[in-house]
């Protein structure tokens, strides 16, 4: 499995444009405008020079990197999560995600209109923030309204009222569900309605060329206090751009890139921001068959990170081969590894550790 994004914005932010940038993609950047609805849906490699490295070692039959999924849903804007059209689509689309990604307009075109008419991300990223606040407080009333009509009431039920008050409370303090400091019970009974400001969020900035060199955009100061307060990673893309230069030949990009002030691709960084506000990294499988990258959170134990590669290696774990990149790269082989004595044998409480290269043993 791999890490889900819906990206998420008002009309005009240039979300598809950034969801064109990342995945590589061809979407039209206007039909959203001209009333499509439909979700673009698309995956991102997530580039990683130890894959490089390890696949250029092996020279397998097959090199698989880490995948993001991105959904680029219609426009939001005030009142969308109380329509039943538009609305309800977005919503939906993204309900499932693992992350939102909140693209917000900070570049002017005067070809292509504001929909406030001015250029104001702080406005809009709290524009965004309410209309998610009163989708999840929709649902939740109805879910309230439904079980203190019950004629029965059962154990789980009562749990689920008491829960569901605690979160509409926060909600009406105008605070997201994710602040809550809830139990496991808790957080396991919140899984399944997926709320809108119970998922981690990154703010994307979506400027032009000349906000993007200068490092300004209008009303900076607010969105990064903002940004700060609530926690939330903040990355500038210059969208259009650099949208542009990704359509360009592997070996010509580095030039314009560098040009901008940035030596790694906007999927690149955002993968990076994302995986460390999540708490998530890779380790590695490697052999003639393959090169892989797995995507595991921190703190996953070996028989854990075997039942990704597949479930018969969870079931009959033995022990765990690992060697670490950085020893792999100065030894030049598993050959030199060995010679060194870094080749280690692992048992299933090991926690296994971003650059891991791995061979599981098992018997089922």
């Amino acid at each position: 499995m791999y890490l889900t994004c819906g990206l998420i914005g008002l009309p005009a932010a240039g979300k598809t444009t950034i969801y064109n940038l990342l995945t590589g993609s061809l979407a039209q950047t206007s039909a959203f405008l001209s009333g499509k609805a439909d979700t673009n849906v698309g995956t991102a490699k997530v580039p990683d020079e130890r894959v490089d490295f390890l696949a250029g070692l092996y020279r397998p039959r097959k090199t698989t990197y880490a995948m993001i999924q991105f959904s680029d849903v219609p426009g939001l804007g005030y009142g969308s999560s109380r329509e039943k059209k538009t609305g309800n689509q977005f919503l939906n689309a993204v309900r499932s995600a693992d992350m939102l990604i909140h693209v917000v307009r900070a570049f002017c075109n005067p070809e292509l209109p504001h929909v406030e008419s001015s250029i104001n991300p702080f406005r809009d990223i709290e524009t965004i923030s309410t209309e998610l606040l009163f989708a999840d407080m929709e649902i939740i009333e109805r879910k309230i309204s439904r079980l203190k009509g019950s004629k029965r009431t059962n154990k789980e039920e009562a749990f689920e009222l008491l829960l569901m008050e605690k979160c509409l409370r926060t909600l009406e303090d105008e605070l997201p569900i994710g602040d809550l400091d809830l139990d496991d019970n808790e957080k396991l009974a919140l899984k399944s309605y997926g709320f809108l400001t119970e998922k981690p969020m990154l703010i994307v900035i979506n400027t032009d060329e000349r906000q993007f060199k200068t490092l300004t955009f209008p009303f900076k100061e607010e969105v990064e206090r903002y940004a700060v307060s609530r926690n939330l990673p903040l990355l500038e893309i210059c969208g259009q751009l650099e949208m542009e230069i990704g359509m360009l030949p592997l070996e010509e990009r580095g030039v314009f890139l560098a040009d901008l002030g940035v030596n790694r691709s906007g999927i690149d960084r955002l993968a990076r921001l994302a995986y460390d506000y999540l708490g998530l990294f890779s380790f590695f499988t490697v052999g003639e068959d393959e090169v892989r990258a797995w995507t595991i959170p921190k703190g996953t134990k070996a028989r854990q990170a075997a039942g990704k590669v597949h479930s018969d290696m969870e079931r009959g774990f033995i022990k765990a081969e690992v060697v670490k990149y950085r020893d792999l790269v100065e030894s030049g082989s598993m050959a030199g590894i060995k010679e060194r004595g870094l080749y280690r044998l692992e048992g299933k409480e090991y926690l296994v550790e971003d650059g891991d290269i791995i061979n599981f043993r098992f018997n089922v």
